[in-house]
């Protein structure tokens, strides 16, 4: 099953960071390349791929990996801070899958240092340093490293359906899996019950893994997983909810099919919601 963001396939050269020399040789490469970014939105060529310019030295740099011997850079744009994730879907639906992943590194690096430009400990300014993932404070020293934020998205399971839910902000017709993040002091299996009751009023009776996805809107790691519940009946927390629904396996297949007639409009295929119905169709075939 191929998760969308993944599979950028990048050696991301860690030892390099900190090594000065190692990291000029690698700027100054023959094949070394600077992605190209309209903001941090990604550029694409006409081929579709990915752009790619020429290393301009006068920019901060992100180290992104090596793509075989060829060292590939994003510039560090710390002072901009990206638009949201559904004005990017339709240029998402158009790139290829490693396009992505190498692009959305770049994005969840650049959000995250356009948002942690000061110390959260003593308030001074912040620097990047290690080819662009970590900053340091130029007031207590203290050093910063790049974070995701855990979010469990799943699929609720009853009587051979699945819950799906909407919020407003979606496209009309759109449904998906029930999401929300993770708090501290909390496992997965933990959130995913907590989420489940807080936004549709169903208990979970137990939680099976299956897959996990970044997602760089603005850096999260979303958390894939199925959990039986023990009753159909909903109550909505319609703060969260505009409404919900239990789906079959035949409208589940209408929906990734993008049939006229289906219930409702299935996230796309990047996104992980949409891996959760093929994983779930997959186990009751």
């Amino acid at each position: 099953m191929i998760i969308g963001f993944t599979g950028a396939g990048l050696d991301r050269m860690d030892q390099l960071r900190l090594n000065a020399e190692r990291l000029a040789a690698a700027i100054a490469h023959d094949s070394a390349r600077l992605l190209a970014l309209a903001g941090l939105d990604p550029v694409l060529g006409p081929d579709g791929r990915l752009a790619w310019d020429v290393i301009d030295r006068s920019e901060e740099l992100i180290l992104l990996g090596f793509d075989g011997d060829a060292p590939l850079f994003a510039p560090l744009r710390e002072g901009q801070i990206g638009g949201a994730a559904f004005s990017m879907f339709r240029v998402l639906s158009e790139m290829d899958g490693r396009d992505a992943a190498i692009w959305g590194a770049a994005r969840a690096l650049n959000e995250w240092h356009a948002r942690h430009r000061f110390c959260g400990i003593c308030g001074g300014r912040t620097m990047p340093f290690r080819a662009g993932w970590a900053r340091a404070c130029t007031g207590c020293n203290a050093e910063h490293f790049p974070r995701v934020d855990p979010v469990v998205i799943m699929l609720a399971e009853h009587d051979g359906k699945v819950l799906v839910g909407r919020q407003p902000r979606y496209p009309q017709g759109r449904y998906s899996a029930l999401a929300g993040f993770v708090e501290p002091g909390e496992s997965i299996e933990e959130a995913v019950a907590r989420e489940l009751h807080e936004e549709a009023g169903v208990l979970a009776t137990s939680v099976r893994y299956v897959a996990s996805q970044p997602w760089p809107f603005p850096g999260s790691l979303m958390i894939g997983c199925i959990a039986p519940v023990a009753a159909a009946e909903l109550t909505l927390d319609l703060e969260e909810l505009e409404d919900a629904m239990w789906v079959d396996a035949g409208d589940v297949r209408a929906a990734l099919a993008g049939a006229p007639d289906a219930p409702f409009l299935a996230p796309p295929p990047y996104a992980i919601a949409h891996s959760l119905f093929l994983a779930w169709l997959a186990e009751r075939s």
